[in-house]
């Protein structure tokens, strides 16, 4: 993985709103037959080469959640990081991940409540610069006055 910020903390009282946090990564076939694995998902639009060229994606792809994964690797490494708890999270899919594609996933601070130390972020995954994936996180960032 690359990304653009080393993982820890980001507490609330030094969050802005504008803040951006990405990484990127390459989807390999091993990283779908893991997610598959783990998620029990066998759908064989995701492994069987043979099946998923009759299907409209004309080919193998990789799972939704599991670029959706990217996304709460940025959340919980980088902003707001450890500590992170996840409240909520929309997602719409836009296009197929491909075995071989780079994902960039990004997410970008657009409220903060520090009352309640919830921050909201609009996140996103890209492959070649289109997004594939949109969607809006809600998450309780860790303090320092409590953690």
């Amino acid at each position: 993985m690359l990304d653009n910020a080393p993982r820890g903390t980001i507490c609330i009282e030094d969050i802005e709103i504008g803040m951006v946090r990405s990484l990127r990564k390459v989807v390999t076939d091993r990283d779908i037959e893991l997610f598959a694995e783990v998620s029990t998902d066998r759908n064989p639009v995701h492994l069987d080469d043979d099946y998923a060229r009759d299907t409209i994606f004309e080919g193998r792809i990789a799972h939704g959640m599991l670029t959706a994964g990217l996304v709460s690797a940025v959340i919980g490494e980088q902003l707001p990081g450890h500590g992170t708890v996840y409240l909520g999270q929309s997602l719409k899919f836009l296009g197929p991940v491909r075995p071989g594609d780079m994902v960039l996933a990004e997410v970008e601070v657009t409220g903060i409540d520090h009352a309640k130390r919830r921050v909201t972020m609009d996140t996103r995954c890209l492959v070649n610069g289109k997004k594939i994936l949109i969607g809006e996180a809600t998450v309780l960032a860790p303090s320092r006055k409590f953690d």
